[in-house]
């Protein structure tokens, strides 16, 4: 077995990522008093202008500033009239501040709730970067490796199950502690675990597109695993890794036991998120960072996360700073942020098949995705397939995940009470997922 380098304790934490665009925000977020809602957007403005400056494809800085809804929702709700019994405000602890304040002292009272909320996300932060936390690796064989794309036995002696992860963060998720390991408690469970660890792109993978990945990498791993061990594994696809792993088992039925898809898109346009709002704007600019790097770099996936929620970051690390830093959740916080922070670059390719053909053209569901020219229609997939939908997924929207198990002919679907993020990481995750897929597994025979 390969022991895995741990990271040295002294190596400095670089998250949160991109933390430049998280301060602006908690700048944003926390000073309503010192600052005024129009003189943030302003700034915001100022800041989208000189980063998108010589590009004049890409989205002017008003529309770019418009795409932070905090600002605009608390600027409508303090210029709105108050209803009865009711103050408009962003949270109930503004609202309080209204109400309560005299009129004369509202503007030192704001000032003073800014100023405490914005040391405490601060103090959370830094926290947050100084705590000692480290995670070990646990010790994986290296059985094949191609580039900088890896297969690793996680141990086991069962059937063979092979684990595509997503790849935009790092497969570690899936291995995420000692305690809280996906891999772990299927090695545990009687199976053998195989995780194909995409990593980050190298010169030659910066130019894969989605059908490279498929037809080459993941069925080069397929492979692998069946000269290993002479039996048809089960593969299993988290988040875009399902998507992925639903292409190889389209081209590559025959030589697989069965198919898991957890919180797996497939109907992009099944809800209208703020997604679809936004990306329009910053696709042109996109292509511009495409066209020079390559790749999409880690930061700008990080700020397009970001995006869907800006007020996240002010509320967890605010909420980080209170805990006890050696309690199991504050620990449990840490291991999970490193992961968060530790991203890969995604291939330019890749990430421009995702932007267009996914959230796009919405491929996938209309049956116009192609790997190698075919297209991948669910209904011709023949085998067994569990498709675990969480249903408080704010990721990848259940009925997105629900458009691909109701095409596929063998399905059978849980919908545990999970998040997207939470089928890992959470206590609850293994009675809610990990058991039954298990026991899924093992009912195939």
């Amino acid at each position: 077995m390969q022991d895995h380098p741990i990271r040295p304790p002294n190596t400095a934490r670089a998250g949160p990522r991109p933390l430049a665009l998280h301060l602006v925000l908690l700048a944003a977020m926390t000073s309503p008093a010192s600052f005024g809602v129009s003189q943030i957007a302003s700034t915001i403005s100022k800041a989208a202008s000189r980063t998108w400056s010589g590009n004049p494809a890409g989205p002017d800085p008003e529309a770019l500033a418009s795409l932070f809804n905090p600002f605009q929702i608390l600027q409508r709700n303090l210029q709105a009239e108050p209803t009865a019994g009711s103050v408009p405000s962003l949270d109930p602890e503004m609202a309080a501040l209204l109400a309560g304040s005299d009129p004369a002292d509202l503007a030192q009272a704001l000032d003073e709730a800014a100023r405490r909320r914005w040391g405490e996300v601060l103090d959370g932060i830094f926290a947050y970067r100084r705590h000692p936390y480290r995670r070990a690796f646990r010790p994986q064989s290296l059985v094949w490796q191609e580039g900088t794309t890896r297969l690793l036995d996680s141990g086991g002696r069962g059937r063979p199950v092979l684990v595509v992860p997503s790849m935009i963060n790092r497969a570690s998720v899936l291995d995420l502690m000692p305690e809280q390991s996906f891999l772990g408690y299927l090695s545990g469970a009687g199976l053998r675990p195989f995780l194909l660890d995409w990593d980050r792109p190298g010169d030659t993978e910066k130019e894969f597109d989605l059908t490279a990945y498929i037809a080459g990498r993941l069925e080069e791993a397929l492979d692998r695993v069946l000269d290993l061990t002479g039996e048809r594994p089960v593969v299993v696809g988290y988040c875009m890794g399902g998507t992925l792993a639903t292409g190889l088992a389209h081209r590559r039925q025959r030589d697989l036991a069965g198919l898991v898809t957890l919180a797996t898109p497939w109907d992009f346009h099944a809800e209208i998120s703020v997604a679809h709002s936004w990306l329009p704007l910053v696709r042109p600019g996109l292509e511009q960072v495409l066209q020079v790097w390559g790749m999409l770099p880690t930061d700008i996936i990080q700020a397009l996360f970001v995006g869907l929620d800006p007020a996240l970051a002010v509320r967890k690390f605010r909420a980080f700073g209170r805990l006890d830093p050696a309690s199991d959740r504050a620990v449990r916080f840490v291991a999970l942020e490193d992961w968060l922070n530790d991203g890969v670059p995604l291939a330019g390719p890749v990430a421009r098949q995702c932007f267009d053909e996914w959230y796009g053209e919405n491929r996938p569901a209309k049956g116009t995705w192609r790997i190698a020219g075919r297209a991948v229609l669910p209904e011709e997939i023949r085998v067994p397939t569990l498709a675990v939908v969480p249903s408080t997924d704010r990721i990848v929207p259940p009925t997105s995940a629900i458009a691909l198990a109701d095409r596929l002919p063998i399905c059978d679907r849980i919908t545990p009470a999970l998040g997207h993020i939470g089928m890992m990481a959470s206590r609850k995750a293994e009675r809610g997922a990990w058991r039954p897929i298990v026991d899924w597994i093992g009912d195939l025979g």
